[in-house]
């Protein structure tokens, strides 16, 4: 190869290499890169209200919700509390026949936490209220509790498998529904109006008039 031809190759590689920096360079100036203090991508999650606020999941009116509930929606719902618990006998957790009205932290022959038991010393019986709110979140009410379940989120969940419990030796009778529970729309109707002192009484409505066609016997 010549000198000349090396020469020609040598300036070609070289100005497609400075033509190659150059444009390196210009991207970078015209499509410059953001700097992110944290990296990562950034998800916005709508929390769903519904329409409107979330309701406080507190206890209901057990002498209502206990006369509708399902006793065999929660007896399917015991089966995710049968890896622990049996209503023959104690296992991983404690016998639960007869566990509505039981003071919590006594059944006999089984080891509870320290948690459960000085539960127990200030609760005289488990009732409707305390059960519903322990079986949200075991661990969240009862601290120390040996019960390491998630819990049962659903209200209606709750409500149903207390509804079973209390078909499997509950000692804790059901009380009469609340009747300002019943009928919550009473507590926005508007009052009637009061009489006064020298008010009028209102006058009675006028008697009907006759019919404008009624038509008189002729006479004879």
């Amino acid at each position: 190869m010549s000198d000349l031809t090396f020469n020609k190759y040598a300036g070609a590689v070289l100005a497609t290499a400075f033509v190659i920096a150059g444009l390196v360079q210009l991207s970078g100036g015209v499509f410059s890169e953001e700097k992110v203090a944290k990296p990562g991508f950034q998800v916005t999650v709508q929390e769903e209200t519904g329409g409107g606020a979330a309701a406080a999941d507190v206890p209901p009116d057990w002498g209502t919700v206990l006369k509708t509930a399902d006793p065999a929606a929660g007896q399917a719902v015991f089966a995710k509390c049968q890896s622990c618990h049996s209503l023959t006998a104690n296992g991983t957790g404690p016998n639960l026949t007869g566990v509505e009205g039981r003071k919590p932290g006594t059944e006999a022959g089984f080891a509870y936490s320290d948690g459960m038991k000085a539960f127990g010393e200030k609760q005289p019986v488990w009732d409707y209220d305390h059960l519903y709110m322990f079986l949200k979140g075991p661990q969240a009410y009862v601290n120390g509790t040996k019960m390491t379940f998630v819990g049962l989120k659903q209200p209606q969940d709750r409500i149903n498998l207390i509804a079973y419990l209390h078909t499997q030796g509950s000692t804790l009778p059901i009380p009469a529904p609340n009747p300002a529970a019943a009928a919550p729309a009473a507590a926005g109707a508007a009052p009637a109006p009061t009489a006064k002192p020298g008010d009028k009484p209102a006058a009675a409505a006028p008697a009907a008039a006759p019919a404008a066609d009624a038509k008189t016997p002729p006479t004879k």
